[in-house]
């Protein structure tokens, strides 16, 4: 996925919207959850999962961990 820019303007009640291109593309619906996050001097938005929709995301990852022989 790209990085897309654009500029949005924060309403009299503090409010944003999403441009169209950027919900399109993250699949975002009214109702979404989004986690907002301040980090250093910006604002990330982070949709939020259900944890049944992250059931088995991770199926067939390789499990197999580097040891040190005095670890095994």
């Amino acid at each position: 996925m790209e990085n897309t820019v654009k500029v949005v303007t924060v309403s009299s009640k503090f409010q944003v919207t999403i441009p169209r291109e950027i919900r399109q593309s993250m699949g975002l619906q009214p109702g979404t959850r989004l986690l907002v996050i301040k980090y250093e001097n910006r604002i990330q938005l982070i949709p939020v999962k259900e944890p049944k929709i992250l059931r088995g995301f991770i199926t067939g990852i390789d499990t197999e961990v580097a040891r040190e022989e005095d670890r095994v």
